[in-house]
């Protein structure tokens, strides 16, 4: 299976770095192949331009590091998203991937009465992982789950695909390294077994 890992974190002393080193560990024990856009050190610029507007309406991409991720896409049977949860949102480069990567006439497409539907059929599930320092309550209660709604319902959801999983993290600064240990070899062996 091809795994492509949509990855951001600028810092590499992370524990989402550490979280990207323990789920590649577990797919490659697993003889998966990992394709790792680490939107970081691409230097991924996520504004959408004016030219990058009008190829969304064209449904022809501009940007030639948009159009080489879609490539990848396309030859992905899971993906993965690994990034932090920063004022209870994605960073800027995550929700410019989203914007600028998963686009019409790429990813999906619509149908004669106008509703999304996934180009990429090849994708057989999405698995976002997140780290953040609120206590799961308060994000689901008070915060409103802003990531399940924004990107598993209101994407991937909404394009048509049905396998889609988040893992949260959370009080990731709170808790202790014995627990990031263990969270870290969860994901080993979860993702060892992925299939």
């Amino acid at each position: 299976m091809n795994v492509v890992i949509v990855f951001n974190h600028p810092y590499h002393g992370s524990f989402c770095n550490a979280i990207l080193e323990a789920v590649t560990t577990g797919l490659e024990k697993a003889n998966h192949t990992v394709d790792l856009i680490h939107l970081d050190k691409d230097g991924f610029n996520p504004v959408m331009s004016a030219s990058d507007l009008k190829a969304f309406v064209n449904r022809s991409a501009v940007d030639p590091t948009v159009i080489e991720y879609g490539k990848r896409l396309e030859n992905a049977d899971h993906l993965i998203f690994i990034f932090p949860i920063w004022w209870e949102l994605m960073p800027a480069m995550m929700k410019g991937f989203i914007d600028k990567v998963i686009f019409p006439g790429m990813v999906y497409d619509y149908s004669e009465k106008g509703m999304m539907k996934k180009k990429i059929t090849r994708i057989q599930g999405v698995t976002v992982i997140t780290t953040m320092n609120t206590p799961r309550i308060l994000y689901w209660s008070i915060f409103g789950n802003a990531i399940k709604k924004a990107l598993l319902l209101g994407t991937f959801w909404k394009i048509g695909y049905k396998n889609r999983k988040w893992i949260s993290l959370n009080r990731v600064k709170m808790v202790s390294d014995g627990k990031r240990k263990k969270w870290l070899l969860q994901l080993e062996e979860r993702f060892s077994e992925l299939k």
